[in-house]
């Protein structure tokens, strides 16, 4: 299997998050896709090539273009300002409050943002614009006919709506290549999330269309983050009405339960007859994540990976969360080398 990877992933390192009241290192940090390299290196999973650059339009298909150039210009902003500190938003419109974009770089990134973790550095624009075309790089190989690509994105994307950054998450990698699936010709595309978190930027995006299926498998948000979206009821809007289906589970969940949540989620894809599968591969499911909450074991991503590809459909995958370093390689090559085994 190809892997696309970019070593710009290195320009974005926020320094500190808010955890339990205590300022702290992010989870989020550079070491992720580099054990995720080393071990697809290891396994000899296959070739490792640097990302094309397909330039800003399959970005502005999915995002706007007044949220990509507040993105790219807020740390020039806030340096000119003499600060050199982590750039993150203390105020938010909230349902109390009216849903205006202020003329203030704080205002401003309060409104383009739904949280404080996803802190912007000198390096975040290039990080994360990088990472959009490893996804694009490899949704060509796949568009190009090969069975399945691995874009291995970082920072992460899934919780990146059209015009909202949180969760680690700046430009949503999935959703880009989706949308360029579709705008290079195949019909109908559906996205398999299977990160511990909801991925709510990826369903706000195609919420109401019906040329992308959403299907997500992830800790209930009644206690579980993003909150605020991700719930059972939630199946889509207008002509995307039941082309959206959340499987929100418990705490402590293991093998047994999530893979029950998984036929569901394959047997919905497979009534879909998507053209390709984009799956939005998190591995925070993982029993030893220090920020979930999920009990599944290394061998178990194995069976993920197999019974993904028993759909029979091309497949791009995109790497998102997954926060115990150093098996998250282990995992997330698992995934791959499962759904390889099965031709």
């Amino acid at each position: 299997m190809l892997t696309i990877y970019s070593d710009d992933h290195h320009l974005h390192h926020g320094r500190c998050e808010l955890i339990d009241g205590q300022l702290m290192p992010c989870f989020e940090m550079p070491s992720r896709a580099d054990h995720v390299l080393e071990r697809v290196k290891t396994r000899e999973l296959g070739p490792v090539q640097g990302p094309a650059d397909f330039g800003r339009a399959p970005l502005l298909r999915v995002h706007s273009a007044d949220y990509l150039n507040f993105f790219e210009g807020a740390w020039q902003r806030w340096a000119s300002l003499g600060h050199d500190g982590d750039l993150l938003p203390f105020t938010w419109p909230a349902r109390t409050l009216r849903s205006i974009k202020p003329k203030g770089l704080h205002g401003e990134l309060g409104y383009y943002s739904f949280d404080a973790g996803a802190p912007i550095t000198a390096g975040t624009w290039q990080a994360a614009y990088s990472a959009a075309q490893v996804a694009l790089t490899a949704q060509a190989a796949v568009q190009a006919g090969a069975r399945s690509a691995f874009a291995l994105c970082r920072p992460p994307g899934h919780h990146a709506a059209s015009d909202v950054m949180g969760g680690y998450c700046y430009l949503n990698n999935a959703a880009i290549a989706a949308q360029a699936f579709l705008d290079q010709g195949q019909r109908k595309v559906a996205i398999l999330d299977v990160d511990y978190h909801h991925g709510n930027g990826t369903q706000e995006i195609f919420y109401q269309r019906s040329d992308v299926f959403f299907a997500s498998i992830h800790g209930d948000p009644q206690a579980e983050f993003p909150f605020f979206l991700g719930y059972a009821d939630e199946q889509g809007e207008g002509e995307g009405l039941g082309y959206n289906v959340n499987y929100p589970l418990p705490a402590g969940s293991d093998w047994a339960t999530w893979s029950n949540a998984l036929d569901q989620a394959c047997e919905r894809i497979a009534a879909y007859a998507p053209d390709v599968v984009v799956v939005s591969l998190g591995v925070d499911t993982f029993k030893d994540d220090p920020i979930s909450q999920f009990k599944l074991d290394c061998p178990d991503y194995l069976k993920m990976g197999e019974r993904i590809a028993r759909l029979g459909k091309p497949t791009l995958f995109v790497m998102e969360g997954g926060y115990a370093v150093e098996e998250i390689g282990i995992n997330a090559v698992n995934v791959l080398e499962g759904f390889e085994a099965v031709r």
